[in-house]
């Protein structure tokens, strides 16, 4: 058993370590986690995306065959229009049987992971949210995305995998 674990364990450490020599990160997972939570005080829907870096720049580069470099401060505000618009065209959210438009608020790099900012206001607490999330599943087939919504504290998940991306919670 020592042996096969010490085997595994070199394993990934090879995997994991020829990041350095690659162009591209290395990860198992094509994975993104949308965050929607009610505030009250402001009657607002919060909403965050969190995609990897690496993965959400080779998709916007794909499609928009331009340069993405969505670290750098020369091109931010073109990388906020570029991101703006993919994000309209794969994250849509109906409350109470009526589609609502997401203000983008920008955009951040946390290490590896992008995190996209929006907003739906003004909004009125709700009994029934639909989501229909297809962030990067035209570009990945093992893409996962997992949604977490909150309403006065109480919080309901759910996980798409592609080419499921529609799911509705009921408060």
């Amino acid at each position: 058993m020592y042996f096969l674990y010490s085997k595994t364990t070199l394993f990934f450490i090879f995997i994991f370590g020829l990041h350095s020599f690659s162009d591209s990160y290395f990860h198992p997972l094509h994975v993104s986690t949308t965050e929607i939570s009610y505030n009250n005080k402001q009657k607002s829907v919060e909403i965050l995306c969190k995609l990897f870096s690496d993965d959400f720049e080779n998709a916007l580069r794909k499609q928009n065959k331009t340069k993405i470099d969505l670290t750098g401060l020369t091109l931010h505000n073109e990388m906020d229009l570029i991101i703006k618009k993919y994000i309209q065209n794969h994250l849509q959210i109906t409350i109470s049987d009526k589609k609502l438009e997401q203000n983008y608020i920008g955009y951040e790099i946390d290490r590896e992971v992008v995190n996209v900012y929006l907003e739906i206001e003004p909004a009125k607490p709700f009994k029934n949210i639909k989501i229909d999330d297809s962030i990067l599943c035209d570009f990945f087939e093992d893409q996962m995305n997992i949604v977490h919504v909150e309403l006065f504290g109480k919080r309901k998940s759910g996980r798409l995998d592609n080419p499921i991306t529609q799911l509705e919670f009921k408060f």
